[in-house]
């Protein structure tokens, strides 16, 4: 037998991370949560999850210097997987009832609320996925569940060759936003995958299955 790919779940005070913990467990690996940067640094991927505001994750996560940790594996060409609030924090800002927030910056653009008559968005919803999308291979169809009043509705990205183009799936609440994003080594879902039962499980394995393969 093959070993599990291991994945840490970034520990930085975040809520709900052990259904992270299991369902990746669920989905194939072997997934520890930690905030050790040796063990975050060296895992086959990492997950950033991400529960509440915007500013409030921010400053745990600078508080563990965890854009360290994200910035050199990124540049390392190594996985990293967002979830929720962790999807809207690689963006270059959050703003927020009033507070403008400085994100990762790993792409550009801005978080805002969703326009949309009754928030926040929660429950289950269709996405339109990228025709290549490999996370949602074999799960173009499903739905997946959403807990926010917050999103990226605007993609600013310039491809640059020879790099490939990202793949973006949308989905619609009031308007069109971003629910989940495959570009090079990071991923991000705005919809929590743990919480998407059976399809949620199936695009993790997805992601799992792709750890270790070239992604630049």
């Amino acid at each position: 037998m093959t070993d599990r790919p291991l994945v840490a779940v970034l520990d930085y005070g975040s809520g709900n991370v052990h259904s992270a913990v299991k369902a990746l467990d669920a989905a194939g690996a072997d997934a520890r949560l930690s905030a050790d940067r040796g063990l975050v640094m060296d895992a086959d991927g990492l997950v950033v999850p991400g529960v509440g505001a915007f500013a409030a994750v921010m400053a745990a996560l600078r508080g563990i210097r965890a854009d360290e940790l994200i910035d050199r594996r990124l540049a390392g060409g190594r996985a990293v997987l967002g979830i929720c609030v962790g999807m809207q924090v690689l963006f270059e800002r959050g703003v927020e009832r009033g507070a403008d927030t400085e994100g990762l910056g790993q792409w550009p653009g801005t978080v805002t609320e969703l326009d949309a008559p009754v928030l926040p968005h929660i429950g289950w919803n269709t996405v339109q996925p990228d025709p290549g999308s490999r996370l949602f291979a074999g799960i173009e169809d499903e739905r997946f569940y959403f807990v926010h009043s917050f999103a990226a509705a605007r993609w600013e990205l310039t491809p640059q060759p020879p790099l490939p183009s990202p793949r973006l799936t949308w989905c619609t609440y009031g308007t069109p936003f971003l629910a989940a994003v495959e570009n090079g080594p990071l991923s991000a879902t705005q919809f929590h995958p743990e919480k998407s039962g059976a399809a949620g499980i199936r695009l993790l394995s997805n992601w799992i299955g792709g750890l270790g393969r070239a992604t630049l």
